[in-house]
């Protein structure tokens, strides 16, 4: 009557569990993670200012069409003052030995063979370039964000689990000594136990680490200090979705950056062929000056000559020929434009590729929580009739043990199917190019 007794407080040690105890802490939700990553990040700061640089570049290149205005001032220190003989052999002198002069003018491109507008197109380029690296940015951290979470949520069950088959384990040695005490088991059976006991306490050692690893990482990506303690909101959970393989495929080539980062790059490509083509032009513009000489620092005359003039100077200039570089240039480009067009071509095929990975390896993870389901009430179900079993004499303590091994694996894969299933959307998400959180 004893044996049966200490039987079933065993059975209850071992289907039983304790909730963890602790200070409560801010409960940190997906949304207000994301946001708080959004906000922090370095790389994503990173990205802003050089959209931020972009667009500057793009103003320094409208600026271009416009007249510059410039200013010199000038001193000149003569070793004698200019002279000339005349035919009579009289020396006359022409100037003096200090000379000072002031220019001020504007210069106005006109044409320079469509060089300025193929420039500013190309600056114009550049900001919508780093806007797109800004979008990739983004959606890389959001991506890092969840897979974070939800790691934490799975190594927090975990835990849980390695936790609880301690002090299922514990009760057990508590158990099996009384039972060795007197005289039901073996002494070997009473090692077994201790034997598993010792290993269910490292494999909690393990999942302690794990848990702390991966809320350090946590708080790397929100730039919070990795000490801080991390509680997040629980939705490790099933929720079924089904988007059509060709859906997915639609959006991602609607979404992705990086499809429109390989456009833009043989946009980008098609304008240096035509900006090497400038080349080929004459450049045209027109100066404006206006001059201020003498022989004191107030540039006010001297008996030589007037104070001020001024001029307006047309001008062409057109280097016709050089050995055929320019053309050799603007093959180059040519080259250069054809790769742009193979790698788009290769970005599609890669994108394509990493939808149907991530839709097939979601189908996976879908599939395995079935199956994960499906092994925790069977484990469950072969512990109790284990359990049930021993109580009767009739199985031993080491198939009781494994029946709880067999249960403490089973809910440790239910727990990462779960885990693998929601980051299996995240990143189906991210290759079809959707924030969403």
């Amino acid at each position: 009557m004893l044996r049966k007794i200490m039987v079933i407080c065993l059975f209850l040690a071992l289907m039983g569990g304790q909730a963890l105890g602790g200070e409560e802490a801010e409960v940190l939700s997906l949304k207000e993670a994301v946001e708080m990553a959004l906000e922090r990040s370095a790389s994503l700061h990173a990205a802003r200012e050089g959209l931020r640089g972009a667009d500057y570049l793009r103003k320094a290149a409208m600026a271009d069409f416009l007249p510059t205005f410039r200013t010199e001032y000038d001193f000149t220190y003569l070793n004698k003052q200019p002279f000339f003989i005349t035919a009579s052999g009289i020396r006359v002198t022409v100037g003096t030995r200090s000379n000072y002069g002031w220019t001020t003018g504007l210069d106005q491109p006109l044409f320079r063979g469509g060089a300025l507008y193929w420039s500013y197109r190309l600056a114009k380029l550049g900001v919508d370039l780093s806007r797109v690296f800004f979008d990739l940015v983004k959606q890389d951290l959001v991506l890092q964000v969840k897979e974070g979470y939800f790691t934490i949520l799975k190594d927090e069950k975990i835990r849980q689990v390695a936790l609880r088959s301690v002090e299922q384990l514990e009760a057990g040695v508590k158990f099996s000594r009384a039972f060795y005490d007197v005289g039901i088991i073996p002494k070997n059976d009473l090692l077994q136990t201790q034997v598993e006991l010792a290993q269910a306490k490292q494999d909690l050692t393990s999942a302690e680490v794990e848990l702390a690893v991966a809320k350090a990482a946590f708080n790397t990506l929100l730039r919070r200090d990795v000490r801080m303690e991390v509680e997040v909101e629980d939705i490790l959970e099933y929720r079924p979705r089904e988007v059509p393989f060709e859906e997915c495929l639609e959006r991602a080539r609607e979404n992705r950056p990086e499809l429109r980062e390989v456009e833009l790059n043989v946009k980008r490509a098609e304008k240096d062929v035509q900006l090497a083509r400038s080349e080929y032009f004459p450049t045209l513009g027109l100066s404006a000056n206006y001059e201020r000489v003498g022989d004191d620092p107030g540039v006010s005359g001297s008996k030589f000559e007037e104070k001020d003039s001024w001029n307006v100077n047309a001008y062409a200039r057109w280097t016709f020929w050089q050995w055929g570089k320019k053309r050799q240039l603007v093959r180059e480009k040519e080259t250069r434009l054809v790769q742009a067009e193979d790698a788009r071509v290769q970005v599609e095929d890669a994108i394509s590729l990493e939808v149907k990975d991530a839709y097939l390896r979601l189908g996976e993870a879908r599939d395995k929580i079935g199956v994960a389901e499906m092994a925790v009430e069977q484990a469950e179900e072969n512990f109790r009739i284990n359990a049930e079993r021993f109580k009767e004499q009739v199985a031993t303590t080491t198939e009781v043990l494994d029946a709880q091994t067999l249960l403490t694996q089973a809910r440790s894969n239910h727990f990462n199917a779960l885990s693998d299933y929601n980051i299996a959307w995240a990143r189906l998400d991210r290759a079809m190019g959707i924030v969403r959180y």
